[in-house]
């Protein structure tokens, strides 16, 4: 690898103009390593570095070397990111960089104005940022632009890539530049930029595609940081439970609210803070108490929020007072804070329960931590008080092990769950049908399996599956059989085709718009009767007029605070992270970053496990025929063996089967434990290799993706059984009659 002041030299003077301006003494270890890659290979390039370790300027430093020496009558740099609000914060930045420089830069989403988008139709230049939906409108609308607007089409950069691989958006973008690059005849380079990569190899096949080039993800020793971390635990019933001193004001009175949501207030009130939490409905909830705890406290209200169903003008204003270093504030937010947004100096993270994976947690902690300091995230969980006869099971805090166990497993194994590429993306298949019949105007249906086919997220997809696809769809009026043979669209794929919502294939909901006055709150998506109250951007809000014709929703501003109920359960659990809590549970591991009364609910738990037994036993009893089930699989494999449990339930000689989650599996029966434990061995080991496909009701609703409602219910039973089951983690579990994690 090239030493950082050969490179330097390579840089072009603009760019080392910049690195003086900036009173840099020396490149990062990852502008070194994209240097050596860009500068001197032809290959692909992912770039996996920590969370504000500048992996945008060293991807883009060589990047604006070569095109600034070698400029072209087209867009020359395309970069797509997955939201607007990390468009508009990069290129800010950006057009910093290239002040001056004659390159310019264009932003392409839903919020910027058309005559900035006619600027760079008419004379198509220099870099443009874009997301993946923008883009598929361009291929749709502008398809005979295409060579002119990317014919010296250079580079591709993908950003926050983590969060692109195994869904249906990210395979989107991989198709979208697999039919530009034929389109223009030539494969531009790939880069992909990411601070949590679970498998690297996974990641480089997945960028790599049909580009025909190498793609390398160099290794590099980022700067090593150390964290503060801090896990804590309250009884939501219990106002007597103080929050810790540590952080606590001596001078404030408590108002008696509720103990947790106090000592997140005052988390969040002595440092510039996110407060993170997984769902929209729990974000709102804890503004609005963060903004009742103020108000009774008389202070000053720091509180702001950041969601994807606000107006953009909310959602700019807390971004803006965050990059601010002269505000304390703090911003309650869900995932839209989590990637790579400059929000200059934050100093703490607060998270409500457990961040849903080890990734997740990882770019929220590095939101944090910025201009020097350590990164530093609290974790909140929040737990009512069981009654007598509450099940064993729900006496054992999953959401704290959770957390616990995330942190755990990355510490001592650097682990981050792998993605997930799906072998039979029936959606996409759908939704890319359309859009290239829509460009193409009719096709042979072999040549329509040739251009769909080839693209690279379709790789896997049988020839039988996507010819009865094919022929479903004409079926149903979304293709059209011509006399000759030729396939073009039909009339529901024309209806389809009209709505600005088929550019995206995540699911869409039909929102409302809320304003007060003038001003644009947000969205909702069940209008609510005139006087009704509902929550919205950390407020609560009456409505005083409704116009459904124009699907808008008149609200003035009240005080109080609603109640608000969001679902339990978040994200996917990786097999690792479930066994992994099974060693917290049943060891004496320590773990230094839980606090008191975290360390006291994790000691009870401990009790109870080894009360109960469940160290050495998979399935233990409840008293009379109900028994639970510990298996510490991951979301797919608990899900596939709940189908096997149902499926052969009177072979086992069991009944009622239900499900926590992945946390465990309840169910009824007159055998012993240990006989069921043995049953269930000996049938996983007949069925072994599991078939997923026999696991799959022929009557079941499969509908997940987008345009699932679209698609013929036997291949989305094959779908399912091949992405959203997984058979090989049970029979390695039960290969053997002795429980062994």
């Amino acid at each position: 690898m090239e030493n950082e002041n050969t490179v330097f030299e390579k840089y072009c003077p603009l760019v080392r103009e910049f690195i003086y301006k900036m009173g840099w003494e020396e490149l990062r270890p990852v502008q070194t390593a994209a240097a050596d890659v860009l500068f001197n290979t032809d290959d692909n390039l992912i770039l996996c570095s920590n969370t504000a370790s500048g992996k945008t300027e060293a991807a883009f430093f060589p990047i604006i070397t070569d095109i600034i020496d070698h400029p072209d009558n087209s867009v020359q740099v395309l970069y797509i990111a997955p939201l607007k609000s990390l468009i508009n914060d990069q290129f800010y930045r950006l057009d910093e960089l290239l002040d001056n420089s004659g390159i310019p830069v264009c932003r392409w989403h839903g919020d910027v104005s058309q005559s900035r988008k006619t600027k760079l139709l008419e004379n198509p230049q220099g870099i443009l940022q874009i997301t993946p939906e923008s883009v598929e409108s361009l291929l749709i609308n502008r398809y005979s632009d295409i060579l002119r607007l990317f014919g010296g089409l250079k580079y591709i950069v993908i950003d926050e890539i983590h969060t692109l691989m195994g869904v249906d958006r990210g395979s989107q973008v991989i198709c979208q530049i697999d039919r530009i690059a034929k389109l223009i005849g030539r494969q531009p380079r790939r880069i992909g930029l990411s601070a949590t990569i679970g498998n690297v190899e996974v990641a480089c096949k997945w960028l790599e595609g049909n580009s025909g080039r190498n793609t390398i993800a160099p290794v590099f020793k980022d700067s090593q940081t150390s964290w503060n971390l801090a896990l804590e635990h309250f009884y939501i019933q219990d106002d007597k439970n103080i929050a810790n001193p540590e952080v606590q004001n001596p001078n404030k009175d408590y108002v008696a609210i509720d103990s947790g949501y106090e000592y997140i207030y005052d988390c969040a009130t002595q440092k510039k803070t996110i407060i993170f939490s997984n769902s929209r409905e729990e974000t709102e909830y804890v503004c609005e108490t963060m903004h009742q705890i103020a108000s009774l406290r008389n202070d000053k209200d720091i509180f702001y929020i950041h969601h994807g169903n606000l107006s953009a003008s909310i959602r700019e204003e807390s971004e803006q007072k965050l990059k601010n270093d002269e505000e304390m504030i703090s911003t309650c937010a869900t995932v839209t804070l989590e990637l790579g947004v400059d929000i200059g100096r934050l100093d703490r993270i607060v998270h409500i329960n457990s961040p849903a994976k080890v990734s997740s947690f990882l770019q929220r902690l590095g939101r944090s931590g910025r201009r020097g300091g350590a990164p530093e995230m609290f974790m909140v969980f929040r737990e009512e008080y069981p009654l007598p006869d509450t099940p064993i099971q729900d006496l054992i805090p999953w959401e704290l092990l959770r957390g616990a166990s995330i942190i755990d497993v990355y510490i001592k194994e650097r682990f981050i769950e792998p993605p997930y590429i799906k072998k039979l993306p029936l959606s996409l298949l759908f939704h890319q049908t359309l859009s290239i019949l829509a460009t193409s105007g009719e096709l042979k249906p072999s040549e329509l399996a040739g251009r769909v086919l080839s693209l690279s997220p379709f790789s896997h997809v049988d020839k039988e599956d996507y010819r009865e696809l094919v022929v479903d769809m004409c079926k149903r009026k979304f293709l059209e059989l011509e006399p000759d043979g030729s396939i073009l669209i039909g009339i529901e794929g024309e209806k389809l085709l009209k709505s600005f919502k088929f550019y995206a294939v995540f699911k869409d909901s039909n929102d409302f718009s809320v304003k007060s006055e003038s001003q644009e709150i947000g969205t909702i998506s069940t209008p609510h009767p005139i006087g009704e109250r509902f929550a919205l951007a950390g407020r609560v809000w009456e409505v005083t007029d409704l116009d459904l014709a124009r699907k808008m929703i008149f609200v003035k501003q009240i005080e109080g605070k609603m109640e608000i109920s969001w679902p339990g359960d978040f994200g996917e659990v990786d097999t690792k992270i479930m066994e992994n809590i099974y060693k917290i549970l049943t060891s004496d591991i320590s773990l230094p970053y839980l606090k008191e009364q975290a360390q006291r609910r994790l000691e009870s738990a401990r009790i109870l496990a080894q009360n109960i037994g469940i160290k050495d036993n998979m399935i233990i009893s409840l008293g009379g025929m109900n028994r639970v089930m510990f298996p510490w699989l991951g979301t797919r494999s608990n899900a596939t063996l709940v189908r096997i449990l149902k499926k052969y339930a009177s072979t086992l000689k069991i009944y009622d089967v239900e499900h926590n989650g992945c946390f465990y599996i309840t169910f009824k029966s007159d055998e012993s434990c240990s006989t069921l434990f043995n049953s269930i061995c000996s049938l996983i080991k007949r069925l072994t290799p599991i078939d997923t496909f026999e696991l799959v009701g022929e009557s079941e609703l499969l509908r997940s993706d987008k345009f699932d409602p679209y698609i013929k219910p036997s291949l989305l039973k094959k779908a399912f059984a091949l992405d959203k089951l997984r058979g090989y983690e049970i029979e390695s579990r039960f290969s053997s009659n002795t429980f062994v994690i």
